[in-house]
């Protein structure tokens, strides 16, 4: 039973990273309709990121100043992506979808490389903060008490999303936006200011997903295209532009994906695919996607 229990958290801590992830992904896709292929990188920026500013005051800082640096990636990242969308994606809008995805994998592959040339080929850690949370007790075993702050964190950001998108309105603006731009633009809407509003904060939540999971392990190179293959599929199964497909596919993957590591580890990734497939197949749109 208690092996199970932490097998159950293990899961929702990769859903919970997944779906900052993948809801990032969704909701730029949802009102923009982009495929963000950089969406990961920008995962792998916060990670780098909040990995350097806790490095520079680790040793002997207090757990709180830690845990205020932690949002310092997500920041970081939401920052870059408002720069990147009017100067970069922008002039994209109007052309076939072929040269979006060729420009945001060439995106992609810039910020593969500039996180090399600031950083290093070398890992970072953030460890500090994982060590001071230090552990609780699951029965016989011992559970990292920081990995139910990560999945804190998903619920709370869950939570906001679902309020700001449903509750608020700048959240009826982005609907609007995305059902039919023409329209809102012709209501008064600033699309330009929506869209730069919804990648921002898209690369916000992918930099936080990037920002809470350093400290449990290493920024590294690479990160960001693990990242982006397995949001994609989270995206496949629940539906792309549905925030709510990317919490239910999130959850899928997650449960999968440590059944898969427990038990099958060599064919983990191609269980994954095969979902998707099987969900392709059954709903081309995904579970709460709309054709």
């Amino acid at each position: 039973m208690d092996v199970l229990v932490i097998h159950l958290v293990n899961a929702l801590l990769y859903a919970s990273v997944l779906f900052l992830i993948a809801g990032g992904l969704s909701l730029i896709y949802g009102v923009m309709r982009i495929v963000n292929m950089a969406h990961g990188n920008l995962y792998a920026f916060g990670a780098y990121v909040t990995a350097w500013a806790i490095g520079s005051v680790a040793g002997g800082a207090p757990t709180v100043l830690l845990l205020v640096l932690l949002p310092v990636g997500a920041l970081a990242a939401a920052v870059l992506g408002a720069v990147l969308e009017p100067t970069l994606l922008r002039p994209f809008y109007r052309r076939a979808e072929e040269y979006q995805l060729l420009v945001t994998f060439g995106l992609l592959m810039i910020l593969e490389d500039l996180l090399r040339f600031i950083w290093g080929p070398y890992p970072l850690s953030a460890s500090e903060v994982f060590e001071n949370f230090g552990s609780l007790t699951i029965g016989d075993s011992l559970y990292p008490t920081y990995n139910f702050l990560v999945i804190g964190v998903g619920i709370v950001a869950a939570i906001f999303l679902w309020g700001v998108i449903y509750k608020t309105r700048f959240g009826v603006v982005l609907r609007a936006t995305s059902q039919n731009m023409r329209m809102a633009s012709a209501l008064g809407v600033n699309v330009n200011r929506v869209y730069i509003q919804a990648f921002t904060l898209g690369c916000f939540m992918a930099g936080l997903g990037g920002a809470i999971i350093v400290p449990g392990q290493s920024a590294v190179l690479g990160m960001g295209i693990d990242a982006v293959v397995l949001a994609f599929i989270v995206v496949v199964v629940g539906g792309l532009g549905s925030l709510e497909g990317a919490l239910v596919g999130a959850l899928i993957v997650g449960v999968v994906r440590e059944a898969g590591i427990t038990w099958f580890p060599e064919i983990e990734l191609a269980v994954l695919y095969l979902i998707a497939a099987i969900v392709l197949l059954v709903r081309p749109a995904g579970l709460f996607g709309r054709p």
